[in-house]
């Protein structure tokens, strides 16, 4: 753990002064947050992964946050930052449900929101109709998605309404999707997952197996095979996402694993809305590990006031605790 008591005593008083100040200006956050994790987080100088998640959704508004989240906006930013990586076509996009070409709907394609998630329908051979589609998307773009839950990056999207090629996933053969964590660049783990099937299988920034299970195939018996096909692909992934990622402090990289192999995914800037939780210690301590809040967008740029006495003292708290690490501390 950080050791407060070598911080500077101005440090100490104005990450204490933080701490009240954030929980008492965003109640209902906080107390979800003890209602899903069990402990009141400190938001102001986070040292655990769900606090650091807290942290970004609170204190960290960095506008790259929100191109990345916008669905149609990130596809662009990742034909241009790994052009080798194939992306899902896009069909047809518009902010009217109405305008929707019914031809398209003969096929098998999806139909999705750019500003949420869960908002997807899959169509297959014009089911369902063009009615019940258009039904459902003007109440998606009714919808001020993320609010419940603090993830603001959502907010100022421009709700869209698009329509994507339907990939074949690979599913049995090897895996739907695969799911990387990169801080500033390093992997902390990856997650590769049968969606169809109801498996998985957690792995470490260098490919390697970890045991323990993910929320939401938490059973050992909802282990995902590995093998060399599974292997290779993880690898591909580990090798791609920082392209992707960039030098953000956190991201998660998501792609679809097809019978052509991979393709793109998503960006995800607040995984599971910062409530992910794993039956394996070790994940957290990675995470907690990798991330270096110093990296982040509000501590990299200058402030003024009461924020620059803020930054001032958080920096000097991710400095103490880049010194535990070299010393061998936690």
């Amino acid at each position: 753990m950080w050791a407060c008591v070598d911080l500077r005593a101005r440090h100490r008083l104005v990450l204490a002064v933080a701490r009240a100040v954030l929980t008492l200006r965003h109640p209902a956050l906080i107390a979800r947050f003890v209602m899903k994790l069990g402990y009141l987080p400190n938001p102001a100088a986070p040292t655990r992964y769900n606090e650091l998640m807290l942290w970004r959704k609170i204190v960290d508004r960095n506008p790259r946050f929100v191109m990345l989240t916008d669905k149609l906006a990130a596809k662009a930013y990742i034909r241009a930052a790994c052009p080798e990586l194939p992306v899902a076509e896009t069909l047809w996009a518009g902010r009217n449900p109405e305008d929707i070409p019914a031809g398209l709907l003969a096929g098998n394609v999806v139909v999705k929101a750019s500003h949420g998630c869960a908002m997807n329908i899959f169509v297959s051979a014009g089911r369902p109709a063009w009615s019940e589609i258009v039904r459902k998307a003007r109440r998606w773009l009714g919808k001020n998605y993320g609010r419940r839950n603090g993830e603001w990056a959502y907010w100022p999207i421009e709700p869209a309404v698009f329509i994507e090629e339907r990939l074949t996933l690979a599913s049995v053969s090897i895996a739907t999707d695969i799911k990387v964590h990169v801080c500033s660049g390093d992997i902390s783990h990856v997650w590769a997952e049968d969606k169809l099937a109801g498996r998985s299988h957690l792995f470490d920034g260098e490919g390697h197996p970890l045991s323990g299970r993910d929320p939401d195939y938490p059973r050992e018996d909802q282990s995902l095979p590995v093998g060399p096909a599974l292997l290779d692909l993880v690898r591909q992934t580990i090798a791609l996402a920082p392209n992707i990622a960039g030098d953000l402090d956190h991201a998660r990289v998501d792609f679809l694993v097809t019978d052509k192999g991979l393709y793109a995914g998503e960006i995800c800037i607040y995984s599971a809305a910062g409530y992910g939780t794993w039956t394996n210690p070790v994940i957290a301590t990675r995470l907690e590990r990798f991330w270096r809040l110093e990296d982040s967008a509000y501590l990299k740029r200058p402030h003024r006031g009461v924020n620059r006495l803020y930054a001032e003292a958080l920096r000097a708290r991710c400095a103490m605790r880049g010194s535990d690490k070299f010393h061998g501390r936690t």
